[in-house]
């Protein structure tokens, strides 16, 4: 995801450069294509809500688990939202087990930034008892296989799985929770997607794969609500971009997350 991994040669470093300077990629996409998605709902039994994502022969699972636990100090009446990452060693020969690695921090960041950022819940409805007892919403990426993007292969399944969650029904009795024996769906305020634009040389391509991040000089992730309003943008990498590159970028995102909601929609 970050390019560190040093897997692609000095000679394929050159092409991708030269095919990307034609107009063209090294998989025949043009620079403004997406690989193909596929968002597959309820795909974990155990889970709150669940999805798998696959975006290219980049695939993502994901797990959302509904608690009851104490708030943030600085919000004592707000419910909490919290969004985890994990590489698997099966998803890439340079992943391994252990402690969360930079990448995957980087990646519940960026996905959980989006989602707050769009507020995609109404946290003032998930308290119970101030300072208390309130709810809290897990999102966990795990990370099957890599070919580059996982952003917005996390992001798309984050929201899937959010919006087939559903959730055990706590009523607050004499200042004491009761747990009841119905469940409700967790209400979306908004399902943001984001778009993730590599620069390589002189060009914007969307959809990098992990060859293409290897060797990208920059990347913007923009994350957009249904509206095609900006919630997040995010940067990576030390090099700039320039105001008509991000301009052309915010267009792009635009464009490409208005096509995804429509294939996800008609795949409903």
């Amino acid at each position: 995801m970050s390019g560190r991994y040093g897997i692609v040669s000095k000679l394929k470093r050159k092409k991708i450069h030269e095919v990307v300077a034609s107009g063209n990629r090294m998989d025949g996409r043009g620079l403004e294509e997406y690989r193909e998605i596929v968002v597959r709902p309820n795909a974990m039994e155990k889970a709150d809500g669940s999805a798998e994502v696959y975006l290219g022969k980049s695939r993502v699972l994901v797990g959302v688990s509904v608690e009851i636990g104490k708030p943030f100090e600085d919000t004592p009446a707000k419910g909490v939202l919290i969004c985890n990452a994990e590489f698997t060693p099966i998803a890439h020969p340079t992943f391994e087990p252990g402690p969360p690695k930079d990448d995957s921090i980087e990646l519940a960041r960026v996905v959980d930034r989006g989602l707050r950022s769009a507020e995609i819940l109404d946290f003032d409805k998930l308290c119970l008892i101030e300072g208390s007892d309130v709810y809290l919403v897990f999102v966990d990426l795990y990370v099957l296989s890599y070919d580059g993007n996982l952003i917005d292969a996390s992001a798309m399944g984050a929201i899937e799985a959010l919006r087939n969650t559903k959730m055990q029904v706590y009523k607050v009795k004499e200042g004491k929770l009761e747990l009841t024996k119905r469940t409700q769906a967790l209400k979306l305020l908004s399902e943001p997607l984001a778009v993730t634009i590599a620069k390589i040389g002189e060009n914007l391509v969307v959809d990098p794969t992990a060859d293409e991040e290897e060797v990208m000089d920059a990347r913007l992730t923009i994350t957009l609500d249904e509206n095609g309003n900006v919630c997040t943008i995010q940067k990576a990498r030390s090099e700039g971009f320039t105001m008509e590159e991000i301009k052309k970028a915010l267009s792009l995102a635009q464009e490409k997350s208005a096509e995804i909601r429509e294939k996800l929609k008609r795949k409903d």
